[in-house]
């Protein structure tokens, strides 16, 4: 069988894009989702055994107002740890002593903003995908508790971090979004919240009032959680509370219902200051309910218990008087019910648990087999069985034995059905991950078996497709993945997308993975046989590996276990604060391999300059204290390190300044084509310097190996085989992007914005990137 280079090419970017969507709709699950109406379907009566019950509206709600004071990267120890006794004293107070519940609330990955925030308010897992989203949040669709309290007439007041705008236009009666983009400040983002709160607490023509603050996560990625900025604003962030709390205490007075103060965040702060990934540190947040009907009693010791994030969007739907969000996974927090009389709480218990069940039947095919599934049946005729008990005597200790025996029946019940979806939501689809990662590798294998000569414009791919041995081995192929197919399948009750398609299709599937397998044999065969799988006219070289085969090969092999690590970004604290020994040889070999791979075209003086330079930035990393000096192991009295950037900074312009005197000078010399190379070679290195000096110098390993490719590529791709320019700028924009993210864009990014930001003030210089001022 024979194909031309360009068909050949085609063929291998259409099976590549195949393997890899089939790898990600494998990587990133169906989330748990329901196709119901949200407001088709009226509440779930109450169930009765042999007796006619009339409790078959919504209960009222549990408070006439609630305030949401959410505190971006509040993790739990900034509350209930040291910090929290020392900064947050009035809360402290109401955590111990006052009316309140705490918990620690478990927040699942990934631990950024606007996935938090879904989970809060529709009670489900919003899935990695959400992470592309969270710069440019959409308009949430999903059923939520704010789009029920609208739609209840509900009116809702917001002020704060502007994704709550983005996520629900149109749904508040007055808002103030602020942005979160300007890290550097931590004080204004605050402030443009608490200015607006004298006049909304003294007014009465609101129901939810909701503040995001965002000072606290600005100050964890410019400086991390042990600065002593973090003090200052949880002492800020606790007379802020005191004040919201004295204000709904005072009204009280006048209405029936109590208020609901709910102080969370939406995640953590790593010990890097940073969040995204799944450290303790990250994914326990606080979680404090300030009611005063959580009275507790004289001796009455509570303790913060342990909670899932996504249990709030029950809690505040039931406190308000909603129907719980149609795709919520979560349970109502049972401490909120545990004042209210006994039917009510079978009555929230039972709704709540209905709204599991229909959850787990649209989206188990097997959901009569689920143990939360039976539970929940027996605790449904157990409390049929109640209620024609509590109509007929409603005061006997038989009764009250009964319905704790069934609330405990029902809180186990909702526990597994929340496991059981919560498990659903965040399971990966190994088989398809795998059918696409083989397609993949499968295509690889072929194209470095005809690389390089495939690259000609005249090359033909030979793999005899057709042959007696080939058809047998794509045969026995099939059948075998035939048979694995309908072994998984069958284990996983077609739970697997792969699963739930045709036969038709999951066949072909099976069939274009097996007849790759079956080229990449054949080509295997005819180069170790020293036959050549590719027939071209021109001459070929007798070696069976070039120095390309090799690039390409190496690089596929370490492209791929990359793929198989934990996330270099997500671990990054680790590489700079426990290993500092190791990271300061790993930045001194970093910065001689960048002189070694840069110096080499440029003059004698912008070599000494780049020495310098290079020196200059262990110096201002060893003065702010990420790396130690070869003569003092302990760097307790860290500097700010300006007098070092600003030395670097001397170099890197001056080397800037040769370059493009160089340049000049070509311009006015025509024939001086040595000056123009050498000048422009001297501009690139004064670059490479700078971003040595910005990158953080775990990443600066990585600045090495895309300088030592671009080397690689240049000597055996773009100049063998004559690429033009812009072909070459292209792949270098490839590159660039690659390694981009490969250094953890948001964190690069956010440090160089606030190095870039950064105000003029003494106190903020000491956590900044280095000053060029």
């Amino acid at each position: 069988m024979r194909l031309g280079s360009g068909t050949f090419a085609a063929g291998c970017v259409v099976i590549e894009v195949l393997g890899v969507a089939l790898f990600l709709r494998g990587f990133f699950p169906t989330p748990v989702f329901s196709g119901a109406e949200r407001q088709a379907e009226s509440p779930a009566p109450e169930p009765s055994a042999g007796a006619s019950s009339n409790w078959t509206e919504l209960p009222p709600p549990l408070f006439s107002k609630v305030v949401i004071m959410l505190i971006d990267a509040l993790r739990d120890d900034f509350v209930f740890g040291s910090k929290g006794v020392k900064f947050m004293p009035y809360t402290t107070y109401l955590v111990e002593k006052g009316s309140s519940l705490s918990f620690v609330a478990e927040a699942k990955p990934p631990t950024v903003t606007m996935p938090r925030i879904k989970a809060l308010l529709t009670g489900s897992l919003p899935g990695f995908i959400d992470v592309v989203r969270n710069l440019n949040s959409p308009t949430l669709l999903e059923d939520n508790v704010i789009t029920r309290a609208k739609a209840a007439g509900k009116r809702i007041i917001f002020y704060g971090d502007e994704t709550w705008v983005k996520l629900f236009p149109k749904h508040f009666v007055e808002y103030d979004g602020t942005t979160s983009f300007f890290v550097s400040d931590y004080t204004e983002v605050d402030n443009n919240v608490t200015r607006h709160l004298d006049k909304v607490l003294k007014r009465q023509d609101w129901d939810v009032l909701i503040l995001h603050y965002l000072g606290l996560d600005h100050i964890g990625h410019i400086s991390g959680p042990n600065s002593p900025l973090i003090g200052h604003k949880l002492s800020e962030m606790d007379s802020i509370l005191m004040k919201i709390h004295t204000s709904l205490l005072s009204e009280e007075r006048d209405t029936l219902l109590p208020s609901l103060l709910v102080l969370c965040g939406d995640h953590g702060m790593s010990e890097a200051g940073g969040h995204g990934a799944s450290s303790m540190e990250e994914v326990n947040t606080a979680l404090v309910l300030i009611s005063s009907a959580f009275e507790r009693k004289p001796g009455d010791v509570r303790h913060p218990t342990h909670v899932q994030q996504t249990d709030l969007a029950a809690t505040l739907s039931i406190g308000l008087g909603l129907p719980i969000p149609k795709s919520n996974i979560g349970s109502l927090m049972f401490p909120v019910l545990e004042g209210r009389p006994m039917r009510e709480q079978l009555r929230l218990l039972h709704l709540n648990t209905v709204q599991l069940s229909k959850l787990l039947q649209e989206n188990v095919p097997s959901y009569e087999k689920e143990p939360g599934f039976e539970q929940f049946k027996v605790s449904e005729r157990s409390h049929g069985n109640w209620i024609r008990l509590y109509l007929e005597e409603n005061n006997s200790e038989v009764l009250f034995n009964l319905g704790a025996r069934v609330r405990r029946q029902y809180l186990d019940a909702l526990r597994t059905l929340r496991l059981s979806l919560s498990k659903r939501a965040a399971q990966y689809d190994i088989y398809s991950m795998a059918a696409g990662t083989i397609m993949v590798l499968e295509v690889l294998a072929l194209l470095l078996l005809s690389v390089p000569q495939a690259l000609g414009s005249r090359a033909e791919l030979d793999v005899p497709l057709l042959s007696p041995v080939c058809s047998l081995l794509f045969c026995l192929l099939l059948l075998a993945l035939a048979a694995l197919h309908v072994a998984v399948c069958t284990a996983a009750d077609s739970s697997c997308y792969l699963c739930s398609l045709p036969w038709p299709a999951a066949g072909g599937v099976m069939a274009l993975t097996a007849a790759l397998l079956c080229a990449v044999v054949s080509a295997l065969t005819r180069t170790f046989a020293g036959g050549k799988c590719l027939s071209q006219n021109p001459p070929q070289s007798t070696s069976r590996w070039s120095e390309l085969d090799l690039l390409s090969f190496l690089g596929t092999v370490g492209h791929v276990l990359s793929l198989g690590a934990s996330s270099f970004i997500e671990e990054e604290h680790q590489t700079c604060s426990d290993h500092k020994a190791e990271l300061s040889v790993l930045a001194v070999l970093s910065l001689a391999m960048i002189f070694v791979l840069v110096q080499k075209r440029c003059s004698l003086t912008s070599k000494v300059a780049m020495a310098f330079g290079l020196l200059g930035i262990y110096c201002y990393r060893a003065a702010i204290g990420n790396v130690l000096f070869p003569w003092k192991q302990d760097n307790k009295d860290v500097s700010k390190g300006i007098t070092e950037a600003r030395f670097v900074y001397v170099f890197v312009l001056g080397i800037l300044f040769t370059g493009t005197k160089d340049l000049l000078k070509s311009q006015i010399i025509a024939a001086d084509f040595t000056a123009r190379t050498v000048g422009l070679w001297e501009i690139y290195s004064g670059l490479v310097l700078l971003a040595a000096l910005l990158l953080r110098p775990h990443n600066l390993p990585v600045l090495v190996l895309s300088l030592a490719i671009q080397t690689i590529m240049t000597q055996f791709i773009w100049r063998p085989l004559r690429h033009n320019i812009t072909e070459v700028t292209v792949m270098h924009y490839w590159f660039g992007q690659a390694f981009f993210y490969f250094q953890g864009e948001e964190h690069e990014h956010r440090e160089l914005e606030s190095h870039m930001l950064i105000t003029p003030s003494r106190e903020k210089k000491d956590f900044s990137l280095p000053a060029a001022e």
